[in-house]
Parts: C-alpha cells; sequence; structure tokens
C-alpha cells in the first residue's frame, strides 16, 4: 500500500491518519517520540504493510513482472494498488469524494508537520498542493511517480521501466486488487488491521 491506501485504511479503522502517512519515515520504535494515538497509527501501517504482502493475490501478481522487473515488483504494485484505490473510489465510497477525503486528511495532518521529521515534511509540501492522492486515478501519473521514485534512488532504477509491465497486465492487476482490497477495508473497520 501506498500514500492513500494507508490513510484510507487508516479512516475505516478511526487510526490516526498522521500516524499512518509518517510511519515510513518513522525507524525503529516510535513510542515516546510521538503521542500513543500517533504510535498506535505508526503501528497500524507497518501491519498492512506485512499483511498486504503476504496476501496471495499480491503474491501473485508479482509473477505479472518480467526478470528485470521482478525485484522492484513490490514496490510497483504498493504504488497500483493506490492507483486502483483512486480510480475506483466511488465505488468503494460512494458517500465522499477522494477530493473531500484528501481535504480531510490534509487538515488533520498538516497542522502537526512541525512535530515531524524534515523528510515527511518535505513530502507534505508537494502531496497536497499537487494533488498527488488525486492523480494516482491517472496512470500516466503513476509512471511519473515510479519515476520519480528510481532517479531518487538509483538502485531502484528499474521501477521506471516497471510501468510497462504494468501495462502489459492491466486487467490481471485490477481483478487481484478487488479480489483483497476490499477484505483488508473490512479488516479495518473491524478493527483487525
Amino acid at each position: 500500500m501506498n500514500f492513500l491506501a494507508h490513510l484510507h485504511l487508516a479512516q475505516l479503522a478511526e487510526s490516526s491518519l498522521l500516524g499512518n502517512l509518517l510511519a515510513d519515515f518513522v525507524r525503529g520504535n516510535p513510542a515516546g517520540e510521538y503521542e500513543p494515538s500517533v504510535v498506535a497509527g505508526i503501528m497500524m501501517h507497518r501491519r498492512v504493510d506485512v499483511l498486504t504482502d503476504t496476501q496471495p493475490e499480491v503474491k501473485a501478481c508479482r509473477d505479472y513482472f518480467s526478470a528485470e522487473f521482478r525485484r522492484v515488483a513490490p514496490i510497483t504494485l504498493d504504488v497500483i494498488w493506490d492507483h486502483f484505490l483512486a480510480r475506483h473510489w466511488q465505488q468503494l465510497e460512494p458517500t465522499r469524494s477522494l477530493h473531500s477525503f484528501t481535504q480531510e486528511a490534509r487538515g488533520l495532518i498538516v497542522p502537526h508537520l512541525p512535530q515531524t521529521p524534515q523528510r515527511f515534511q518535505n513530502l507534505n509540501h508537494y502531496l497536497w498542493p499537487e494533488r498527488w492522492l488525486e492523480r494516482y486515478a491517472e496512470l500516466s501519473f503513476i509512471a511519473d511517480v515510479l519515476q520519480g521514485m528510481a532517479s531518487r534512488r538509483p538502485r531502484l532504477g528499474a521501477l521506471a521501466g516497471s510501468i510497462t509491465d504494468v501495462e502489459r497486465h492491466y486487467h490481471q492487476l485490477e481483478t487481484q486488487f478487488w479480489q483483497f482490497y476490499p477484505r483488508m477495508m473490512q479488516q479495518a473497520k473491524n478493527k483487525a488491521l
């Protein structure tokens, strides 16, 4: 899962959106560094990452990637799940728009930025004004995201090319998303994540 799915599942679970978004920027045990609700959100994010990677549908999707891109497939898949979530938001959340959700999330997160790591603050300077979460619905934007990740981390350079395998197996990936993501939504609502 990437930013949008983590925020969505956090909201369904009534967990800290700040903690769930912040988690990738926090190493080790966050207890004592942040208030308990934020720590609980960080821990939920970590559990969601493990759970997502162990879903049989997600494991099966790695086979859609050629040898050249298989090493980065888990990262690419995390971004693609956000694409399908944004693309099908109204089916999954018929009572609120994606724009409304992102504005609410922004309002809950931005006031707390001064107490967060600089790298997280930098992300937020782009994430909200450039409407990343809404633009995830555009496959061309996903290609840009993967390219950006590849350029920032040379050892992950294969991310840029992995979009070709996504395009080649788009329908299969979308089908797998529908198999596991609604199940994860239900687990979030049941506070079982």
